[in-house]
Protein backbone atom coordinates (compact mmCIF):
# COMPACT_ATOMS: atom_id res chain seq x y z
CA UNK A 1 0.00 0.00 0.00
CA UNK A 2 1.54 3.35 -1.01
CA UNK A 3 2.15 5.87 1.68
CA UNK A 4 4.86 7.60 3.64
CA UNK A 5 7.80 5.51 4.84
CA UNK A 6 7.69 4.21 8.39
CA UNK A 7 9.11 6.63 10.89
CA UNK A 8 12.37 5.91 12.60
CA UNK A 9 12.28 4.98 16.28
CA UNK A 10 12.91 7.76 18.78
CA UNK A 11 15.22 7.22 21.74
CA UNK A 12 13.50 7.33 25.12
CA UNK A 13 15.58 10.37 26.11
CA UNK A 14 14.70 12.33 22.98
CA UNK A 15 11.51 13.97 21.84
CA UNK A 16 12.44 14.01 18.15
CA UNK A 17 14.33 11.59 15.89
CA UNK A 18 18.02 12.33 15.46
CA UNK A 19 19.24 13.90 12.25
CA UNK A 20 21.82 11.33 11.26
CA UNK A 21 23.59 10.69 8.03
CA UNK A 22 20.97 8.90 5.89
CA UNK A 23 23.75 7.06 4.08
CA UNK A 24 24.52 5.07 7.23
CA UNK A 25 21.15 3.31 7.13
CA UNK A 26 21.46 2.78 3.38
CA UNK A 27 24.97 1.35 3.71
CA UNK A 28 23.84 -1.02 6.46
CA UNK A 29 20.81 -2.22 4.48
CA UNK A 30 22.81 -2.67 1.28
CA UNK A 31 25.57 -4.55 3.11
CA UNK A 32 22.91 -7.00 4.31
CA UNK A 33 22.42 -7.92 0.63
CA UNK A 34 25.97 -9.33 0.58
CA UNK A 35 24.68 -12.39 2.42
CA UNK A 36 21.77 -13.10 0.08
CA UNK A 37 23.40 -16.13 -1.51
CA UNK A 38 23.59 -17.80 1.93
CA UNK A 39 20.00 -17.03 2.93
CA UNK A 40 16.82 -18.90 2.08
CA UNK A 41 14.86 -17.30 -0.74
CA UNK A 42 12.03 -16.50 1.68
CA UNK A 43 14.30 -14.02 3.51
CA UNK A 44 15.35 -12.09 0.39
CA UNK A 45 12.19 -9.96 0.29
CA UNK A 46 12.81 -8.68 3.81
CA UNK A 47 16.33 -7.58 2.88
CA UNK A 48 15.18 -5.83 -0.30
CA UNK A 49 12.35 -4.15 1.62
CA UNK A 50 14.89 -2.81 4.13
CA UNK A 51 16.93 -1.26 1.31
CA UNK A 52 13.80 0.19 -0.27
CA UNK A 53 12.70 1.70 3.05
CA UNK A 54 16.10 3.30 3.69
CA UNK A 55 16.21 4.75 0.18
CA UNK A 56 12.65 6.09 0.56
CA UNK A 57 13.51 7.72 3.89
CA UNK A 58 16.66 9.29 2.42
CA UNK A 59 14.85 10.61 -0.64
CA UNK A 60 11.95 12.00 1.38
CA UNK A 61 14.36 13.81 3.70
CA UNK A 62 15.86 15.72 0.79
CA UNK A 63 12.83 17.98 0.55
CA UNK A 64 11.79 17.45 4.17
CA UNK A 65 8.59 15.74 2.93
Amino acid sequence: MPGPPPSRPVDADQTEPQDTDPRAGIDEAVSALDELDRLPLSEHVERFDAVHTELTVALSSIDKV
